[in-house]
């Protein structure tokens, strides 16, 4: 049998490396908590490499461990030069970025330039008159209007001390910065560049479609109850901010052998390619059309398996011959993939969401582009079911019970909204071992552990050869030794079959996923001079023509 290659093999002297990895998503506080204060460190990531190293892991992307007063658990950042104390020092982060690198993984570090925190001297200058040197480093008004922050709440915040309102898209806290100011863009490119020659691979960039506001602020009345016109409608993707990031492109990355993945909600499929390939300004772009993005909890839109596959396979065939695309299906503004994507009854079925686990895995590492794995989501990791709203910590959670509250639904109704959809369903601490605290801290975590971390965690998985980890495990080593799983074109297959996803890689690789939770049946030609490789099953049975209740297979040409 062929020998895997590890990861760092595999990109040893390409330029497009990035392409050829797996990326994982670290949320520091939650991942590994080094020192017992309950919050996870850069100390504590540095002792899990080797755990990294296991899944192949060629790209770790860090949530924000800069300086914060922690508002929005770092996305409020104060300096970008300095490493916020909770998490360790910037020795800390010097040593992580080495150790990483003699496993072969790079460090990739989380840009914030939407805004600051309101605690960031450029902020605090700004605010104090209108003619200093920083005054219109930010978005000031005399008079606001009904625009509604992304949290939420009124998107304009009245300062006393300037005697004006500033703009924020998300809390108050976070003041938007100016970017039609080209000396905020050259500050924000420094910034980059700091931490290239500090060493690291690579961007995620932050909340980047609402860096360029349109022209006119108009938009209604500044009472707070009419507060009804979301800024993310009003500002997203606003004509012009593509000379934005072709410059931060030209400034920061162009020359350099470090990739960017944007975050770019409402950023559609026919959008990509002035976002991504060969003329765009970054390597991927996180769009959620496939994810069932939710902007007001209580009033979910219906989101089934065809509009799944729908999203999935545009941003597919968006990226076919121009770009690249991350493959992702969690991350930390986002629930659990196993209560996004299926029933209530599979997510609380422990057979039935281990399966769907897997099926979601077999898409993550045979659909075409760079997985990007959340931490936990390969154990199956699922959303808690907390009774309190005391519980959660995420400042958009209480934002959204208590609007619920206020749309006339009952306690018990806000909370089940706020268990479907809060952020902290991804942020509960990674489930090490069946040990107190899950193996996390040995002090009392910052956030309360998922009940099932007794049943759902590395140790367990380690020594479960069924389990999801093993799983992600298999499918990794099949990667590394199948080129056409990263390499090969892909081409879709009965995309009007409602409960099945199927596609080639290549001539000679074939994936069938069932998302349902039944019988799923297909024409066996798509198969019949195949051979099976994997069923999610973990058995022998090969029924052509049929696949099992949330089943995945993966098919070869004889």
């Amino acid at each position: 049998m062929k020998t895997a290659i590890t990861t760092a093999e595999l990109v040893k002297g390409h330029s497009d490396w990035w392409k050829r990895t797996i990326a994982y998503e670290i949320y520091p506080s939650s991942f590994c908590d080094s020192n017992g204060d309950g919050i996870g460190d850069i100390n504590g990531i540095t002792s899990k490499l080797d755990y990294l190293k296991s899944l192949n892991v060629g790209a770790l992307w860090l949530t924000p461990v800069y300086a914060s007063p922690m508002v929005d658990n770092g996305y409020d950042v104060s300096n970008f030069y300095e490493i916020n104390p909770l998490y360790g020092t910037m020795a800390d982060m010097e040593n992580l970025i080495a150790e990483a690198d003699k496993r072969g993984i790079k460090i990739v570090m989380d840009l914030v330039f939407n805004h600051t925190s309101e605690e960031c001297k450029w902020f605090k200058e700004s605010k104090k008159s209108r003619s200093n040197p920083k005054s219109d480093w930010y978005i000031w008004k005399d008079k606001p209007n009904n625009w509604r922050s992304i949290f939420g709440v009124p998107a304009w915040e009245w300062n006393e001390e300037r005697k004006q309102y500033y703009l924020h898209t998300f809390a108050k806290q976070q003041p938007d910065l100016n970017w039609e100011n080209p000396d905020v863009r050259r500050a924000l490119y420094d910034i980059a560049n700091f931490w290239i020659k500090k060493g690291v691979g690579g961007f995620r960039i932050d909340a980047i479609p609402y860096i360029k506001k349109p022209a006119s602020f108009a938009g209604g009345k500044p009472d707070a109850s009419d507060c009804l016109v979301s800024i993310h409608t009003m500002t997203v993707n606003t004509e012009g901010i593509l000379d934005f990031l072709q410059e931060f492109k030209k400034n920061v990355t162009e020359g350099k052998n470090v990739f960017t993945v944007a975050e770019a909600n409402g950023v559609g499929p026919e959008d990509l390619k002035y976002w991504v390939g060969e003329k765009g300004a970054f390597d991927m772009l996180f769009e959620f059309g496939h994810l069932h993005d939710v902007e007001i909890w209580c009033k979910p839109t219906p989101f089934g398996i065809m509009d799944f596959k729908k999203a999935l396979i545009a941003s597919q065939k968006a990226t076919a011959t121009n770009g690249w695309y991350p493959v992702f299906f969690e991350n930390h503004d986002k629930p659990r993939c196993i209560n996004n994507f299926f029933s209530e009854e599979v997510a609380s079925d422990k057979t039935k969401s281990k399966l769907a686990a897997k099926a979601i895995a077999t898409l993550m590492m045979t659909l075409r582009g760079t997985p990007f794995l959340y931490e936990g989501q390969e154990l199956g990791m699922t959303n808690v079911q907390w009774d309190s709203i005391d519980k959660y910590d995420e400042l958009n959670t209480r934002a959204q019970y208590n609007m619920a509250l206020k749309e006339g639904h009952s306690k018990e109704q806000a909370m089940a909204f706020v268990n479907r959809f809060s952020r902290d369903n991804a942020r509960t601490p990674m489930q090490w071992n069946a040990s107190k605290n899950a193996g996390f801290t040995a002090g009392k975590p910052w956030l309360s552990i998922n009940e099932n971390y007794t049943k759902i965690n590395v140790e367990a998985e380690e020594n479960d050869s069924q389990s999801v980890l093993n799983f992600y495990r298999t499918l990794i080593k099949l990667r590394s030794e199948k080129k056409p799983l990263h390499e090969g074109n892909l081409t879709v297959h009965a995309p009007e079959h409602e409960q099945m996803l199927a596609y080639s890689r290549g001539d000679s690789i074939t994936i069938l996923v069932n998302l349902s939770d039944s019988e799923a049946t297909y024409d066996e030609n798509l198969v019949s001079v195949k051979k099976l490789l994997i069923t999610s099953y973990g058995d022998k049975q090969n029924i052509r023509g049929t696949l099992r209740p949330l089943e995945a297979v993966i098919y070869e040409k004889q």
